[in-house]
C-alpha cells in the first residue's frame, strides 16, 4: 500500500468527549496526519466538512440530534471527504453501519472504549485506513440498492461502481485466464475485507434460489457484525445467508459468513460436510481468515472447489487460493477498476492465481456460469 507524503487533515465527529479525545491520542503521535477539528453532533460535523475540508472524517454511528448516518448522508451528497464509521458493538449499531456503507461510507472500526476489542489493534486498523483513504478521493453517493428479478433474455449487467483511481508506478496484476469447467465443482470459497459488505451485496442478491452449491464466506469484520451482515444479506437475496454455527452442515443454495473471531474450516462427516469453528490458536492477522477458510476447502473438495476474491486490503487469500489451484480448483478475481482497495485481488493476481478476472457486477453471473445455472440481474 503506497502512503501519501502529504499530511492528512483529520475530522473527528462523536457525541462523547471522551471518544473524541481517545480517538485523537490514538492517531496525534503518526507522521502526516493531523486532527483539524471536532464535532460533537451531525450539524456541527456537516458545518465543519464545508469550513475546514478535512481530507477524512471519522464518524460516530450513534449521536443525538442528525445521527451519523443522516450525516454522512448528507457530507457525502455533497462529496465531502471519505468517511470512516466508528460503530458501537451494538445490533443497533451494526445495522446502521452496514446502511453508511451502503450509502457511500468508506469503512468503519468498533470503537475504542470496549472491553472486547484489541485496542492496539483498532488503532493499528485505524490509521492505515486513514492513510489509505484520506490520500483517495472525496465521498462518492452509491446508488440505492436495486429490485431483483429473474432473468429474461438478453441479460443486462448494471454500470459499474465508481473507485479510486489506481496507485501509480505499481507492478501490473497479472492473471492467467483459463477455461473454466462449467458444472464440475462442488463448494465456494469467497473471500473479502474493505468495502465486502457492499460488494456482497452486488453478488448474492443475483443468484438464483436454486443456486446448486454452498458458499463459504470470510468477511474481515469485528465481533457483533457479522450476524448483522448475514441477516441483511439474506433480507435481500434470493440464496439463504446466514452466520456460520460451530457443526453447521454446507448446503446448496446457501451462503454461510464466517462469525468474526474464529477461524473457519471445513471437514468431511458421514452424510456430507461441516463447519468447524475455533479459536485462533496461530494468532493470525484475520480471524477470520481467507486463507484458513479457502485452504480448507481446496484440501477437502480438491479439483471441485471454486474460490473467489473480491476487494480488501492487504493479500489475506493467496496462500488459501494456492491451495484450491494446488488441487486442480479454480479461481475468479475481482478487477480494479471495481474494487474500492485493489490489495487482495491484486495479489491473488500477481501470485499468478486467478484463472478469471471480471468486474463486480459480473461475478454474480461468472459464478452462475460455473455452476451452469441462470443468472439474475436489476
Amino acid at each position: 500500500m503506497i502512503v501519501s507524503k502529504r499530511v492528512i487533515r483529520v475530522l473527528i465527529v462523536d457525541d462523547s468527549a471522551f471518544m473524541r479525545r481517545a480517538i485523537e491520542k490514538m492517531i496525534a503521535s503518526e507522521d502526516g496526519i493531523v486532527v483539524v477539528g471536532t464535532a460533537s453532533t451531525g450539524e456541527e460535523a456537516v458545518t465543519k466538512q464545508h469550513d475546514l475540508k478535512p481530507d477524512l472524517i471519522t464518524m460516530d454511528v450513534e449521536m443525538p440530534g442528525m445521527g451519523g448516518l443522516e450525516a454522512a448522508r448528507m457530507i457525502i451528497a455533497q462529496r465531502g471527504a471519505p468517511i470512516i464509521m466508528v460503530s458501537s458493538l451494538t445490533r443497533d449499531g451494526a445495522e446502521t453501519t452496514l446502511r453508511a456503507l451502503e450509502i457511500g461510507a468508506v469503512d468503519f472500526i468498533p470503537k475504542p472504549n470496549s472491553a472486547y476489542i484489541d485496542i492496539l489493534r483498532v488503532k493499528s486498523d485505524l490509521v492505515e485506513k486513514i492513510r489509505f483513504f484520506g490520500s483517495r478521493i472525496p465521498a462518492t453517493p452509491r446508488p440505492a440498492a436495486p429490485r431483483i428479478a429473474p432473468v429474461v433474455a438478453p441479460v443486462v449487467v448494471a454500470p459499474a461502481i465508481v473507485a479510486p483511481a489506481p496507485e501509480p508506478a505499481r507492478p501490473p496484476a497479472v492473471a492467467r485466464p483459463r477455461p473454466m469447467r462449467a458444472g464440475a465443482f462442488e463448494c465456494i470459497a469467497l473471500g473479502t475485507s474493505t468495502g465486502g459488505p457492499v460488494a456482497l451485496a452486488a453478488v448474492l442478491p443475483r443468484l438464483p434460489k436454486d443456486f446448486p452449491l454452498p458458499i463459504v464466506i470470510v468477511q474481515h469484520m469485528p465481533p457483533g457484525f457479522t450476524k448483522a451482515l448475514a441477516d441483511r444479506l439474506n433480507s435481500a437475496s434470493q440464496i439463504t445467508v446466514v452466520e456460520g454455527e460451530n457443526g453447521m452442515r454446507l448446503v446448496k443454495g446457501t451462503a454461510i459468513i464466517a462469525p468474526a473471531g474464529r477461524q473457519l474450516t471445513v471437514r468431511r462427516v458421514a452424510g456430507g460436510v461441516e463447519l468447524k469453528l475455533e479459536p485462533d490458536v496461530k494468532k493470525s492477522l484475520h480471524v477470520p481468515s481467507v486463507d484458513v477458510m479457502a485452504a480448507s476447502i481446496g484440501e477437502v473438495f480438491g479439483a471441485a472447489s471454486l474460490g473467489v476474491i473480491l476487494t480488501g486490503m492487504g493479500h489475506d487469500g493467496v496462500d488459501g487460493l494456492a491451495v484450491i489451484k494446488k488441487n486442480g480448483g479454480y479461481v475468479i478475481g475481482q478487477d480494479e477498476a471495481s474494487a474500492v482497495v485493489y490489495g487482495m485481488p491484486r495479489a491473488a493476481a500477481v501470485a499468478g492465481l486467478v484463472d478469471r478476472v471480471c468486474a463486480l457486477d459480473d461475478v454474480a453471473r461468472v459464478m452462475c456460469e460455473a455452476v451452469g445455472t441462470p443468472y439474475i440481474t436489476t
